[in-house]
């Protein structure tokens, strides 16, 4: 069923519902989706856990650790944004979705894409200013200054993204309503447009060049800077103890950029087979998100310190709790 308007004399076809097509014909598919639920589950949980112990651990109350909050925000929304519903779809078989809640899906899933890109810049940010100007760190990062920085991302890209998915609205669904990808995507939802559609690849472009290839390149002019002011350090332990800040932070970046253009680039340069696409692109949406706790965990000593005090205490709390219930006995 379709809903036709007429405005300034052109007729808009819209339709009531999009059919996602997601991955056709695979045996055996559903234990790829009950893995995507586990991915899930553990995103939740590792991101929770790095969410809470920067809530909980003073040590942790500062500017960068106000972006890595951000992350793990951003990557439990992201994940939920697109697993939840991707699992209902074809575990049980709804894959019709309103032109409404097709718009609010696409929304979402880019608007935590697109924050979790500008958060890994605001740590490099944060990285660059450490190791160039190490005597003026706490003056020109301060936990005013990232919030300021983190708040201006949040405008900026549902703004951007707002703009993106209003575009849609603009266009006529004369044919087909098959989505060929894993959910409300943009780029195969504007090719089922029959009317003009040339401003919404430009908003594609723009979007692209905006969220995925400007933060890029800023972050690795971050690096180059960083490399430069490590080069300057004379003793060989204080550079290892520089780079050794940057770690975590580079797999982060490694983890999310390398698959996104591994995966554009694939699509541009063969005939990538559709079904091959779609895997390859809900694991880059998700698997880095999962990573990213464990990461943070394993690579950096401030937070591995912060959950061992964190657990004294709480073991500390619990035999004074004991202690108190025997004395009342």
């Amino acid at each position: 069923m379709t809903s036709v308007l007429s405005l300034d004399n052109a007729t808009f076809i819209r339709p009531s519902s999009f059919f996602i097509n997601g991955l056709y014909n695979i045996p055996h598919a559903k234990y790829y989706y009950i893995f995507l639920c586990f991915v899930y589950v553990m995103t939740v949980l590792g991101n929770s856990a790095i969410m809470g112990t920067i809530y909980l651990a003073h040590t942790l109350h500062t500017a960068k650790y106000i972006a890595v909050f951000n992350l793990a925000l951003c990557d439990v929304c992201g994940s939920s944004a697109v697993i939840p519903k991707y699992a209902d779809m074809f575990l049980f078989n709804n894959q019709y979705i309103s032109f409404e809640d097709c718009l609010a899906n696409m929304f979402f899933v880019f608007l935590f894409m697109t924050m979790q890109s500008l958060t890994l810049l605001a740590l490099a940010y944060d990285r660059v200013i450490a190791i160039c100007f190490p005597l003026r760190y706490h003056d020109i990062v301060t936990k005013t200054t990232m919030v300021l920085i983190i708040g201006g991302m949040w405008f900026f890209s549902v703004s951007l993204v707002g703009l993106m998915v209003a575009l849609i609205t603009r266009l006529s669904f004369c044919r087909t309503t098959i989505v060929d990808s894993y959910f409300c995507d943009h780029g195969p939802i504007i090719s089922l447009a029959c009317n003009d559609k040339s401003p919404n690849y430009k908003m594609s472009f723009v979007y692209s060049g905006v969220v995925l290839g400007i933060p890029l390149i800023l972050i690795a002019f971050s690096y180059v800077c960083i490399g430069l002011a490590v080069l300057k350090i004379s003793h060989g332990i204080e550079r290892i103890k520089a780079l050794k800040t940057c770690t975590s932070h580079i797999v982060l970046v490694a983890m999310f950029y390398l698959p996104i253009f591994s995966t554009y680039a694939s699509t541009i340069a063969t005939n990538i087979n559709p079904n091959t696409r779609i895997i390859n692109s809900v694991l880059t949406q998700t698997i880095p998100s999962m990573l990213n706790p464990i990461v943070y965990t394993m690579k950096t000593e401030e937070v591995l310190m912060s959950i061992k005090a964190l657990y004294k205490q709480m073991k500390l709390s619990s035999m004074d709790e004991s202690v108190k219930g025997i004395m009342k006995n």
